[in-house]
């Protein structure tokens, strides 16, 4: 938004006696020109910067959850909580993140003498990032428990405000809550009480952040079969580390969790650690020593990435890190489920953020920005792209903050079965379609301001670029979806019991709401549709699951949001604007998973298809040469 230079007519030119020849008119209008050129120099660009506040108090679809569902006495420290966090946010955080965008991280492999030091420089602000979370409790808040079950809505709360100013440092926060998760699982055992204490710590010099090693160089999310690090136990019970991860975000953290499988003395695989996700140990270690060296860790390079730029993301080579084994030989992967599942909530944190900081811009720049002699406020149909934009926040806004919720039941012992069944479910549901939903999103808002929106110097290419990798990290698309399917299967049917259990609740508290009706019948017809589905498939075979996973994720997004939009808007002080949302949320295609079942997408046919058509759109692959 910086001011716009346009070129001088002193850089223009002309022949001897070209002047001569120009008609009174040109003249005029080149000697009317000048002056207002020559002035516009030192005027601002004509498009006026949106300016916002304070987010929280900015955010009335926030502020209106808080006051429905917190006790009194929570919401009115928790209210103050926010409010101060809101402006240190606007006045101090803000200018330090993009500090961070501004100066990312840079590898020094040697030293002025030649020596391999393999450091990582990061900027002074990316190291103000880290003390910032730790005076305001970004991780220790969760773990404090102050408000009980609402210790963790509390958090959630306050990193979805510090997403789209950290710089990128929500990143490693995510992992540091992970890992202090799995810690906190295992019962803080005597050799990680004082990670745990560094990792919950609110004191700027003994907070640690950790890093999540477990992507190896054949990439992806079969960590499974793809882990090649093995481990050496040790004379002294320890163990050493030695393989290549391809993918360390947050190379920069101070531990890390990582998987290897477990040698012998003679240096096999174990029987019980060969192959498979029962191969896998978790490991705990240091990233350096007490004096500051690596722990036998090489930085080969460091990422060069489309978006996440501010944060240090690294190829590392391990040759006997040393390390302790947490988890029981070959329970790695059980037991780091418990980080996949708090990191992928801080994803969902990061798409909805990313979603309401760029609408909050947008809808600014609608009272600033005049276009065709009116305000782009004026313009109905710009109005009405922004309102659709404003309807998918809301919905998945409301998925985050239950999902948070049954977390924060969860960890203080007050969740029910269904309600333990639900999140397991709602974790991989809520991560897969928020992410869809923040790239589309942002995309729109990013067009919303026309060419201005494409240009770096405005800050909005940084939070598109930064919310495509959403729907990548920790785990793809479809790689959730066949995960709520085995969270299905796993449960026997329950999670599906539960899942519909707790929708009809919420519509039965919404009988009696005017205006809401359309939006019942519509969640009711989907989740009939959504049964009859459920039966059909189950009479075919795996591949018909298989194929339809994607849209069966999908309807469960929709249909379980567009009962959470419902609820909220059946609340006595709802306003005409939730009762719109929900209406508008369930007027789409709430049950996609039954009209693929309809048109004979899921069949095996369909499956050959779909192979034809991708491999037909490349006749050149079987020419011959």
């Amino acid at each position: 938004w910086e001011r716009c230079q346009p070129p001088s007519h002193r850089g223009v030119n002309r022949s001897a006696g070209q002047g001569q020849h120009l008609g009174v008119q040109e003249r005029r209008a080149l000697g009317g020109l000048e002056m207002p050129l020559a002035r516009r120099e030192m005027e601002p660009l004509f498009h006026e910067r949106p300016e916002t506040g304070n987010q929280y108090l900015e955010d009335a679809l926030l502020r209106s959850y808080l006051k429905t569902h917190l006790p009194a006495k929570v919401l009115q420290e928790v209210d103050r909580d926010l409010e101060r966090f809101g402006n240190r946010l606007h006045r101090q955080i803000g200018a330090l993140g993009w500090e961070c965008e501004l100066n990312p991280p840079v590898l020094r492999q040697y030293d002025a003498w030649g020596r391999r030091v393999d450091h990582i420089v990061t900027c002074s602000a990316w190291r103000r990032m880290k003390e910032i979370a730790a005076e305001e409790g970004l991780v220790a808040e969760a773990y404090e428990r102050r408000y009980s079950s609402w210790s963790r809505l509390h958090q959630a709360v306050k990193l979805y405000l510090f997403s789209s100013f950290s710089g990128g440092f929500n990143c490693p926060l995510a992992m540091t809550d992970g890992a202090a998760k799995v810690i906190e699982s295992l019962g803080i055992p005597g050799s990680l009480k004082n990670a745990f204490g560094h990792l919950t710590s609110r004191d700027p010099n003994k907070f640690w952040t950790s890093g999540q090693w477990m992507t190896e160089r054949r990439g992806g999310s079969d960590v499974a079969n793809g882990t090649e690090t093995v481990a050496r136990k040790q004379p002294d019970g320890t163990y050493r580390l030695y393989g290549f991860k391809w993918f360390t975000s947050a190379a920069d953290s101070d531990v890390t969790l990582t998987l290897a499988r477990i040698v012998d003395a003679a240096g096999q695989v174990k029987q019980s650690c060969l192959m498979g996700s029962g191969g896998l140990s978790l490991f705990f270690l240091k990233v350096r020593d007490e004096e500051g060296k690596l722990n036998n860790i090489q930085v080969q390079r460091l990422k060069d990435k489309l978006g996440t730029r501010q944060m240090a993301t690294a190829e590392l080579w391990l040759d006997g890190a040393k390390a302790e084994l947490i988890s029981a030989e070959g329970r790695g992967v059980a037991s780091i489920s418990n980080m996949l599942n708090i990191t992928r909530i801080h994803n969902v944190i990061g798409a909805v953020a990313s979603m309401r900081r760029m609408l909050s811009l947008s809808r600014e720049y609608t009272r600033r920005r005049v276009a065709f002699g009116k305000l782009l406020k004026d313009h109905p149909l710009h109005m009405q792209t922004l309102a659709r934009m404003e309807v998918q926040t809301r919905g998945a806004f409301l998925l985050l903050m239950d999902m948070v919720r049954l977390l924060g039941l969860a960890e203080t012992n007050m969740a029910s079965e269904q309600d333990q069944l639900l999140l397991r479910l709602l974790v991989p549901v809520a991560k897969l379609y928020t992410g869809k939903q923040a790239s589309a999103v942002v995309i729109e808002a990013m067009e919303s301001f026309g060419g201005q929106g494409y240009m770096e110097d405005t800050g909005l290419p940084v939070i598109v670029r930064d919310a495509l990798v959403l729907s990548i990290w920790e785990g793809t698309t479809n790689i959730l979806s066949l995960d709520v399917l085995r969270s299905l299967s796993k449960s026997q049917g329950q999670a599906m019991a539960a899942f519909l259990s707790s929708v009809r609740s919420k519509l039965e508290l919404a009988l009696s709401t005017g205006g809401l009706e359309p939006a019942v019948r519509q969640t009711r017809a989907a989740l009939g549709r959504l049964e009859q589905f459920m039966r059909a498939a189950g009479s075919k075979g795996a591949l018909t699951m298989e194929l339809a996973a994607r849209d069966f994720s999908y309807t469960l997004a929709r249909t379980y949001t567009g009962a959470l939009l419902i609820e909220h808007a059946a609340r006595p002080d709802a306003s005409s604007t939730d009762i719109a949302a929900a209406r508008r949320w369930c007027s789409q295609e709430l049950c996609p998973v039954a009209a693929g079942l309809d048109n004979g997408s899921y069949e095996a046919e369909a499956a050959l298809v779909d192979g034809a058509l991708v491999d037909g759109a490349s006749p050149a692959r079987t020419s011959r040469l």
